[in-house]
Formats: C-alpha cells, structure tokens, sequence
C-alpha cells in the first residue's frame, strides 16, 4: 500500500462523519493527512511512490473539523514486524505522553510539564525535539495557549487553564533536537538524523484529571 492509498482512506472516514482536513483547511496542506515514514519526523506528504514495508516507522497524525470544532491526535507505530527495533522508541513516546498528561490540570506550569517530558526521554537516552510542541485547539486548530514545549523554558511562566482545551503530542528522537524542513516546504526531518516517534491527544483540562477527547484513537491499547 502507498502513503497515499492510505491517506484516501482516511479521508472517506472523516468523509463519512461529515469532518474536514484540518491541515487543508488551516495551511492548505496536499493531502487529507499527514504521513511521516522512517526518517521523516512530520509533516509528510502521502504519496503514491512511497510505498510502505515492512518494519517501517510511520507517524499519522490526523487533525480535523466538524461542525466549527476542531481536534487533533496522532501516533507513531511500526508496520508489520519490528525489524528495524523501533519498538522502543514508539513504547517510550507513549509512557511519556500518558506521564505527561496525567500531570496536567488548571494551574500546573506549562514548563513544568514539558520538564517531565525531556526528564523521561534522558532516562531512556533519547532527546525531545526543541522546536515542535504542541497547542491550544478548539474552535481552530492553533490557538492560545501555543508553544507547548517538551522541554522546560524557565522563562515561561504560563500556567495551565482550567476548561481549556489543548493538544498535547511527544516528539521523541533517537538523535536531533531539532526539526528542519525539506524542499518540499512541508515534510520536516532531524537536524542530526535519526528517527521519531510523535504521539499525541486532545485533551479538556479541568481541576482533576484532564479529559482525553481523542482517547478511543487506541494510542494506549
């Protein structure tokens, strides 16, 4: 199957709940989907010469709009068998973006999350990417609060919003820092090479633990 085969895929299903693309809409993004393969880090374009292998890494992240609401969630995982050992880096990703999350409610300090994200990527001897974070969603797909960051700016002294609602997303890297955009004017790889897992959900934040809007995406299962 090719990148692009699948991301037709992915649009009869926002298709059928009546949703649209969010990246088309909002940038006028080529495709319905973003479609990242190996050591492409995001924003990949689907196409039909990418054809997919086995063991290879993939991130869909998938953005979208119904009814004047918009949300976005993504995921990284390994096709087929783990040849490559990717596993790993996938596993990591998720365990922090759960970490993370169920550190979020009204008041924490955005950087303060961030920390948690970087501290637990050192653990497991991989890096966050610097320039790639996650954002307020709602009733477009960025908004205040934005820039939030895997890592800790201590001169960010914003603090979560009780009621807000954000998307949180890992960008964890087996070698870069930092994310830089190819010719296409879209797909971004690593500075230094490597690979990356993103994974990411919607949450609604609130006094206690947030609500995970995009929790049925499975990340988790």
């Amino acid at each position: 199957m090719s990148t692009k085969e699948l991301d037709e895929y992915g649009a009869k299903i926002l298709s059928g709940f009546g949703a649209r693309s969010a990246p088309y809409l909002t940038y006028g993004f080529p495709a319905c989907t973003c479609i990242s393969v190996n050591n492409e880090f995001c924003h990949g374009i689907p196409s039909d010469r990418q054809i997919l292998q086995e063991g290879d890494l993939i991130n869909i992240d998938v953005s979208a709009e119904l009814d004047g609401f918009w949300s976005d969630n993504g995921g990284s995982f390994v096709i087929g068998k783990d040849i490559n050992q990717h596993q790993r880096l996938i596993e990591t990703s998720k365990q922090i973006l759960c970490k993370a999350i169920h550190h979020i409610k009204g008041g924490v300090k955005i950087s303060d999350i961030g920390h948690i994200v970087e501290t637990e990527a050192k653990k497991k001897g991989l890096m966050v990417i610097e320039n790639l974070g996650g954002h307020g969603i709602g009733r477009s797909l960025h908004e205040q609060p934005d820039e939030l960051m895997n890592y800790r700016n201590r001169f960010d002294q914003r603090r979560f919003k009780k009621n807000a609602v954000v998307a949180i997303e890992t960008f964890i890297s087996t070698r870069s820092s930092q994310a830089v955009e190819l010719n296409d004017g879209w797909t971004m790889v690593g500075n230094k090479g490597g690979y990356m897992a993103q994974h990411e959900h919607t949450i609604l934040i609130t006094e206690d633990k947030p609500i995970i809007l995009t929790e049925s995406n499975g990340i988790w299962d």
